[in-house]
């Protein structure tokens, strides 16, 4: 009877290879099999990683693998010592001004996180599939995260305030000093009749 460990990991292996991964071991890798490749069971300079994700023969990630049940936001501090502890010849191999691996996953078979650590304040949010080798090299060929662009928006005010009232102009305000400080939710309240959907239009 397979170990709740071995199920978790057919699980992750039948999902990467649905997001477009190949998934090979380490003793077995072939870099041209395809873009994007999940190596299993990495050595690094301490420990192994579960898997490393490699996107045109660059590491770009890792996916530490644990059974059903784990909490995965107490196995974060994890899948970060791996990113840091690449050996020699995959380090060289980062992308351009990177100093670790930018993305880390921890996954259950049923549940992922994911973890963007170019972000301003990198923090696991649970996604529901592994993303795309494609989409991965997109993301790696922007340094500017979508976290770091919304620290950084201009400010809005003043608005055209011919068009807009003082409520909706102090919303739309608020609501991007939200999304700057990277609050994952937010909500405005509008009297009736103060136009909700003329601001909601106004800040999309």
């Amino acid at each position: 009877m397979p170990s709740p460990e071995a199920l978790a990991r057919e699980q992750i292996d039948t999902q990467l290879t649905a997001a477009g991964w190949i998934v090979q071991d380490y003793k077995q890798f072939n870099a041209a099999a395809g873009p994007g490749i999940a190596l299993r069971e990495v050595p690094l300079k301490s420990g192994r990683c579960d898997y490393l994700l490699l996107v045109d023969r660059k590491p770009i990630g890792v996916v530490e693998a644990k059974k059903e049940g784990t909490t995965l936001s107490a196995v974060a501090d994890q899948s970060g010592h791996y990113a840091e502890n690449l050996p020699d010849f995959l380090a060289k191999q980062l992308p351009a001004n990177s100093a670790q691996l930018p993305f880390a996953y921890e996954s259950t078979g049923v549940e992922t996180f994911f973890r963007d650590e170019r972000d301003p304040s990198p923090r696991s949010r649970r996604v529901f599939s592994f993303h795309r080798p494609e989409t991965i090299a997109t993301w790696t060929a922007d340094s500017a995260t979508l976290r770091s662009r919304l620290a950084s928006l201009p400010v809005a005010y003043p608005l055209p305030a011919q068009h807009l009232r003082a409520c909706q102009i102090e919303g739309i305000t608020n609501l991007e000093k939200s999304f700057a400080a990277a609050h994952p939710r937010a909500l405005i309240q509008m009297a009736t009749g103060a136009d909700k959907t003329y601001t909601a239009c106004s800040f999309t």
